[in-house]
């Protein structure tokens, strides 16, 4: 009963956002990519003031003040408390700044749009006095007031601006009963999900499908019930981190989540996603700079789970500067990857920086399996040094955006064998629209052969490192070298057939001679008529 009220309460909250996004974003007034950012920066803004009014009042509540309510309380009274609730909350927010108060004003507020601003910039001010100065700094950079994007006019600007508070008030983000406290999560997924499909490949390029996220975050977890960290490179809006989340559940992740994302509003993106997810201030660190060539998380390595969907053939420095392969991470292999192609670049980041009892789950464009020169010979070490556990291929068209069949490759530094898995998923997915998805069962399928580690005629096959660098192979990783695709095509039974050609040909034969007898019986009637 309960999984049915949480569908519900969910359905329920789609049906909202789809409206806010009708009215708004249909009706011209935002351009749909940009009115994403707008809507979250509004979901974390509401989802802030009620988690930190709900903290309070919880406190006061449990001290027997049953009556107090921290968003009627005088500025005033509230500023004695600000520095304590910095230190356990990260931030603080004053009453009259609150979503419900300043909503209540804004249909009357002639300079809302000054009036968010300032709200926003103490927000973000209150949490540089704490340790949370890192995971607020800049969050609302992204939503600006003062956009003609939203409005030619401060009037227009600040009729949007009403309209997007009153939308976001109106969405169910809390359940009545406390039992799905994942709503303003899956509120998240579904916008990022809905404007990604919408926005080419510039909103693509922000979101990994859920069913992919569960994939690699089962694959890296086979065998485990916690672990003690999980990091991804290239965190995006954070969707790969927080399905790890959602498979082991928070409190099996000891000591949190770290991601690293060069791109602001991706970065801003995978903050937001984090207290949207109810992950406190100090149980994640999410950086902004460039992973290949400056990481920022040296000190926090290594990691027992490594989840990543880099951006495919990135152009990077690599062997354009030589100094790189003294970069411990890149010199184990003995050369660089290409300037033009850093995919490898990102699997030897990730391999460096893997526990010894970890596993990565690695997104891969398919070309890194099987072209030749400096990728090669980075294939050489990951296999010699028995590094690669599993390469599983999967279906094609499952990314927005892109078309093509792309690779999952599972790193692990303490092997049982010398061996790697190929796995071909390319027929494991169910069709939804115009794209695929991967479902429940086809997820466990996949897992459960990477977990089982046996052949499985035309979809499995557990290759030896010597085989792979055979001769003949020459460190080729592709699925299709190793396991054979099945054969589809009708099967013939040439006994059958030959019988059956027999058959027509006398058919034949006895219709060319009944064919000749009426002949000569229709020419000899022609010539007895003659002779008459």
């Amino acid at each position: 009963m309960a999984d049915v009220k949480k569908d519900q309460e969910r359905d329920e909250l789609f049906r909202r956002i789809y409206k806010i996004a009708t009215d708004l974003v249909h009706a011209g007034h935002v351009a749909e990519w940009d009115f994403k950012s707008y809507v979250l920066g509004t979901m974390f803004y509401r989802y802030i003031s009620e988690n930190f009014t709900a903290y309070i009042n919880e406190g006061e509540h449990a001290a027997g003040n049953k009556d107090f309510d921290y968003a009627k309380m005088p500025d005033a009274e509230a500023e004695t408390a600000r520095e304590g609730l910095v230190q356990e909350k990260g931030f603080f927010i004053l009453p009259s700044e609150l979503f419900c108060n300043v909503l209540a004003r804004a249909d009357k507020d002639d300079n809302l749009n000054e009036t968010l601003e300032r709200v926003f910039n103490h927000i973000e001010s209150s949490a540089a006095s704490g340790d949370a100065e890192n995971d607020f700094a800049g969050l609302f950079d992204d939503f600006d007031v003062n956009s003609k994007a939203i409005g030619e006019t401060v009037a227009k600007r600040n009729k949007v601006l009403v309209e997007l508070l009153n939308g976001v008030a109106q969405m169910p983000l809390f359940s009545t009963d406390g039992i799905n406290p994942d709503l303003f999560g899956d509120a998240y997924e579904y916008l990022m999900g809905m404007y990604a499909a919408n926005a080419g490949k510039k909103g693509g390029q922000y979101f990994t499908p859920a069913d992919v996220s569960e994939l690699l975050a089962r694959l890296g977890t086979i065998g485990k019930t916690k672990i003690n960290k999980v990091y991804d490179p290239a965190c995006g809006s954070g969707s790969l981190l927080l399905k790890v989340e959602k498979v082991l559940g928070k409190d099996n992740i000891e000591r949190g989540f770290y991601g690293q994302e060069i791109d602001l509003t991706t970065y801003n993106l995978c903050r937001i996603n984090m207290f949207l997810h109810n992950i406190e201030f100090d149980k994640f660190s999410i950086v902004r700079e460039d992973t290949l060539l400056s990481p920022q998380h040296w000190d926090d390595q290594p990691f027992e789970l490594i989840v990543s969907n880099p951006p495919f053939s990135v152009p990077w420095e690599g062997d354009k500067n030589p100094l790189l392969i003294n970069d411990p991470r890149f010199s184990p292999a003995g050369v660089l990857a290409p300037a033009s192609k850093g995919d490898m670049a990102f699997i030897m980041h990730s391999l460096s920086w893997l526990a010894s009892n970890g596993a990565a789950a690695i997104v891969c464009f398919p070309g890194i399996m099987y072209r030749s020169g400096a990728e090669q010979k980075i294939r050489k070490y990951l296999v010699d040094n028995s590094f690669v556990d599993a390469i599983i291929q999967l279906p094609s068209n499952l990314f927005l955006n892109v078309t093509i069949s792309v690779d999952i490759m599972l790193l692990k530094k303490n092997k049982a064998d010398n061996a790697v898995l190929f796995v071909d998923a390319s027929k494991e997915f169910v069709k939804v629209t115009k794209n695929n998805r991967l479902s429940e069962e086809n997820i466990q399928r996949i897992v459960s052969a990477v977990a089982k580690r046996k052949d499985e005629q035309h979809f499995a096959r557990l290759v030896p490192n010597d085989e792979v660098g055979s001769k003949q192979n020459n460190y080729n990783l592709s699925v299709s070298t190793y396991v054979e695709q099945e054969d589809t095509r009708e099967k013939i039974d040439i006994v059958k057939l030959n019988a059956e050609i027999a058959e027509i040909v006398a058919r034949e034969q006895k219709l060319r001679e009944e064919i000749d007898r009426i002949i000569g019986e229709i020419e000899g009637v022609d010539s007895n008529g003659a002779a008459g």
